[in-house]
């Protein structure tokens, strides 16, 4: 399948925004969530929790604020949570369904993103097994079996077949994350056909949101639903999961 005029465009959501002024820069040009990124083992945007609920209060309301967690005990990130009173919780870590069942009982009305990340096809399985317990699932290119975990923001890409695949396999939106850049988007899209796209170094200058940067890429991302490319061929039948 390839894009084609007529598509809806794939959420855009940006990450490691670091003040209220990057996020209506991000939300200016077409973002519609915002992640922000606190206390991590590893990674670039990383940002205190007092900064986070600052950013929380100036978005407006329908912009969804991801808080980035690296914590894995349910009471201690609904403390997180409550204390930045950001509306969407990106789980950067693996839990365990009885994790996330607790979490979702803490908080009943903030959505989870449990973020898997993809560095072969047992990603699949970690998929699907989280499915049932979150909202959305974000595919990322991290490596948690590190000493110092990776969790996100290597600004690597990942094998999009098995994103395609997860993507085929899972009844929830899939955002897919992971090295992308004005350059490879309109690939990223025909090739895994996400729910939306996050990205973070794609879009940044020294650290900083870089307007000219993020101007390219929502107009590469407009651009591939305007004019589609050809869907490559890819070796997603060899990993496909079909569900029961």
């Amino acid at each position: 399948m390839i894009y084609a005029p007529g598509d809806a465009l794939p959420r855009v959501k940006i990450c490691c925004i670091a003040s209220p002024a990057e996020a209506a820069l991000a939300i200016r040009w077409g973002a519609t969530a915002l992640g922000l990124v606190s206390e991590m083992p590893s990674g670039p945007g990383i940002i205190s929790e007092e900064t986070i609920a600052a950013i929380v209060r100036a978005v407006p309301p329908e912009i969804d604020t991801f808080l980035l967690t690296s914590l894995r005990d349910p009471e201690t990130i609904e403390a997180q949570q409550r204390r930045t009173g950001a509306s969407t919780l990106q789980l950067v870590d693996r839990l365990e369904p009885e994790a996330l069942t607790d979490l979702r009982a803490r908080l009943p009305l903030v959505s989870l993103v449990q973020v898997v990340h993809v560095r072969d096809e047992t990603a699949v399985d970690e998929a699907r097994a989280a499915e049932a317990h979150v909202d959305a699932l974000l595919l990322d290119s991290g490596n948690p079996t590190l000493a110092v975990k990776e969790l996100g923001g290597t600004g690597r890409t990942h094998d999009w077949g098995v994103s395609r695949a997860i993507v085929e396999a899972v009844s929830v939106p899939v955002y897919l994350a992971g090295g992308l850049d004005a350059d490879n988007v309109a690939e990223a899209m025909t090739r895994v056909r996400p729910y939306g796209l996050d990205l973070c170094s794609g879009v940044r200058s020294q650290g900083a949101l870089d307007e000219t940067r993020l101007a390219r890429f929502m107009g590469a991302v407009a651009f591939a639903v305007r004019e589609p490319v050809a869907d490559p061929e890819s070796t997603v039948s060899d990993i496909r999961r079909t569900r029961p």
